[in-house]
């Protein structure tokens, strides 16, 4: 069947011969920086709690809003092309930053420290190479499977750049539009409410964080009959955007896991263990003198680490007939591209040029070339050929699938849990199990988990671009340019988050008498972050990798062989109290601990493999039970206070779409289009800015955390001293008034007003 480029007579929003500025400086710098800002709150989000939410819409909002803005201060009108120009940069951020999240804090767990260098070349040569090899498959994905595959998110994204085209688009597109029309006043609804949520977020963030007006999370221990359970919840306002984006069904199923770790599994090791005289592997302490955390941090993480891993393989099982097809059809699309692309891109219509098939080609085998002789990766030819592999097949899968089902039920960890488990799997035949490894491994692992993610989000803004009537390679131009500049912010601010909440704890407290060769060490490594200012010393670092005499990790050694300190890292470490008594934030990054625990699992075979099978066991019983297991699953790993909010957001997701749905204006849509519309919707839009705004403000306070450290004790002493909100017996329950506002006010906004007839 020949190539249709305008498939069952379907006419873009602006026609293929109208000429627009569309890849301008502005629209370009625009992007780059909103894709950074959101790039880093999605990082923000993934570290704590393994998940994040699409950025197009909210991005495409303030880029419409900040151009009209420009225009009353005397600067040319936008057109809808510039906006979807900035809607692709700026997308490329928040893609990026769930690949990077996922993988690369793993190398953190394995003992090694996060170069970053090594996060740089990963993000940079990951996304721009999942952008590169998804170019060719945009006749067939986006063109061809125009009524076929929905791409959810960019259809939703076009709507709204539709809705606030200006009238020099709309004049091009055959429209005529009146300065004070409804979709003028809509537009400017829509702005209004993500910025204000912007705000509300960051200032939330800030009083409660920073000025220590209220508590940050409300915590509740139970004793007997339920010795050992605890529920809690970090009122925040961006988990709170979370839930209320993701939808109930998601945020419910999540927290149900966490559920039945802190109320049942955790009660169940403390009622069996309490009796116990000697510690229970791979604890180190009496299970009677642990706390709840204490408990999930011996036991539960293993379990919940081995209940996500089954979860992501069943899910990728599942999938394989989808994977079928949609390699298929890439390599189909591959094959299209070749034969109506032509070398010069002049002679087609300019909707259905590209970037040139040999610049894509060169771009990808150089690439491959690189990541080959880089030597922060650790990288060699089999590695670099399965990168290649693997990038192209999770490639096409995560394009057709983002089509079928949209970005946020894409199974991008299930795919990297997969290309781990091969890789590691060949590593072992060919008798590669030493340390250097598992960096090889990981960054295999890491850079197809980048390309995946990015394939997917550049098949949305292609579907964006197709129903506006973009230039396709000014958009490939364009979320090349966003990924290569969020990919260099990404990297730095990754290691200021660990580093903000890295604990450098004395050794003598929990390796007493240990002492190793110093001579033998010949990397040296001073302090970071706020501990840094007391003791500005140079140690040796000693890797140490088993638990005699004291527990594996990074030391810091004196000349004379005494380890001073252990150095506990931000992301997924364990001591949440400096030596001084201040309180740090960690992150758990749950998905990078269970690719940490693949590779340590299949190279070295140290785990522990009955509480890994025993989390097998849950994810296998769900899905015997007809469940979905992959939501509930990160649930029992995640602690159930960063959960429970997400599920107080998707209940109120819940509440507001039954209300709205009982309008006049939603009885003859289909429960897939009120879907759509709730997407689309105000209370989303306030959501994402709660969601924004919270996470910028979160990752802001712990970069300055080392520089503000005499600013933080002195706002903990005062609100201890004279802050009910903060301290005392009441502290957990005033805390719930400032939450409980910013609860109604999304409600009050989601809600809609029925239309007129």
């Amino acid at each position: 069947m020949p190539y249709d480029p305008n498939p069952a007579g379907f006419k873009p929003y602006i026609p293929a011969n109208a000429r627009l500025p569309e890849f301008t400086v502005r629209a370009l710098i625009m992007g780059v920086v909103l894709g950074m800002v959101f790039g880093a709150s999605s990082l923000y989000l993934v570290l704590k709690v393994g998940l994040t939410v699409s950025a197009s819409i909210p991005v495409a909002v303030i880029a419409i809003t900040l151009f009209g803005v420009a225009r009353k201060f005397g600067a040319r009108e936008s057109t809808i092309l510039e906006n979807s120009i900035t809607q692709t940069a700026g997308s490329a951020g928040e893609s990026l930053a769930f690949g990077l999240g996922v993988t690369m804090p793993a190398i953190l767990i394995l003992g090694f420290d996060l170069e970053i260098s090594r996060v740089m070349l990963v993000g940079v040569l990951g996304g721009l190479l999942g952008i590169l090899m998804m170019i060719p498959m945009r006749r067939t994905m986006i063109v061809d499977k125009h009524n076929e595959l929905k791409y959810p998110e960019g259809t939703a994204c076009a709507e709204v750049l539709k809705a606030a085209a200006t009238n020099v688009s709309r004049e091009a597109a055959g429209e005529a539009l009146e300065s004070d029309s409804d979709a003028v006043r809509d537009a400017k609804r829509r702005a209004a409410i993500i910025f204000g949520g912007f705000g509300i977020g960051l200032l939330y963030k800030t009083l409660s964080v920073s000025l220590k007006g209220w508590k940050d999370t409300v915590n509740f221990e139970f004793g007997a009959p339920l010795k050992g359970g605890s529920a809690g919840a970090e009122v925040s306002p961006e988990l709170l955007g979370v839930g209320y984006i993701i939808g109930p069904r998601i945020a419910f199923t999540m927290a149900a896991g966490g559920v039945l770790s802190y109320l049942l599994l955790i009660p169940m090791i403390k009622f069996f263990g309490d009796l116990l005289t000697v510690p229970l592997a791979p604890g180190t302490t009496l299970i009677r003198d642990m706390s709840p955390d204490d408990i999930r941090n011996a036991y539960v993480l293993y379990i919940g680490a081995g209940a996500v891993a089954a979860a992501g393989l069943i899910s990728l099982v599942r999938s394989m007939p989808m994977i079928w097809k949609s390699l298929s059809s890439g390599l189909a699309g591959m094959s299209n591209s070749v034969k109506s692309n032509p070398a010069a891109g002049d002679t087609s219509s300019r909707t259905d040029r590209d970037i040139p098939m040999k610049w894509v080609v060169i771009g990808c085998l150089a690439i491959i070339a690189i990541i080959t002789v880089a030597t922060p990766l650790h990288m060699n030819l089999l590695g670099a050929l399965l990168i290649l592999v693997f990038g192209f097949l999770f490639a096409t899968v995560s394009s057709r699938l983002t089509g079928e089902v949209g970005s946020s039920s894409n199974p991008i960890s299930g795919m990297a849990v997969a290309t781990l488990l091969f890789t590691c799997l060949i590593f072992l035949v060919m008798g590669w199990t030493g340390g250097q490894y598992y960096v090889t491994a990981l960054s295999v692992g890491a850079i197809v988990c980048i390309a995946a993610s990015n394939a997917g989000t550049t098949s949305q803004d292609l579907k964006t671009g197709f129903l506006v009537g973009s230039t396709p390679r000014l958009q490939q131009y364009a979320i090349l340019c966003g990924a290569f500049a969020s990919a260099l912010i990404l990297g730095p601010i990754l290691l200021k988050l660990n580093d903000a909440g890295t604990v450098y704890v004395p050794a003598a407290q929990v390796a007493p008498g240990l002492t190793v060769d110093a001579s033998k060490l010949t990397q040296t490594a001073q302090l970071q972050g706020p501990q840094a200012e007391s003791d500005k010393n140079t140690y040796k670092v000693w890797q140490k990798t088993d638990t005699v005499g004291g527990p594996a990790g990074k030391y810091l050694v004196a000349d004379d062989g005494k380890p001073v300190y252990l150095v506990d890292p931000g992301i997924n470490g364990t001591h949440k109290t400096r030596p001084d008594g201040t309180e740090v934030k960690k992150y758990d990054a749950p998905k990078a601990v269970l690719m940490s625990y693949i590779i340590k699992g299949i190279l070295d075979q140290e785990l522990p493999w009955t509480l890994v099978l025993f989390g097998v066991m849950i994810s296998v019983v769900l899905e015997m039970a007809g469940i979905a297991s992959l939501a509930f699953t990160v649930g029992v790993y995640l602690p159930l206070v960063s959960t429970l909010p997400i599920a107080v957001g998707g209940l109120l997701r819940w509440i507001v779409d039954r209300r709205n749905n009982g309008l006049p204006q939603y009885e003859k849509l289909t429960p897939e289009q009120c879907q759509a519309a709730g997407d689309r919707s105000a209370g989303t839009l306030l959501a994402s800015g709660y969601i924004a705004g919270g996470a910028l403000a979160g990752i802001i306070i712990a970069i300055t955390a080392g520089v503000l450290t005499s600013f933080d004790g002195d706002m903990t002493k005062w609100a201890e001293a004279s802050n009910p909100f903060f301290a005392g017996p009441d502290a957990h329950v005033l805390t719930l008034i400032p939450y409980a506002a910013i609860i109604l006010l999304l409600w009050w906004v989601a809600r809609e007003k029925p239309e007129k007839n």
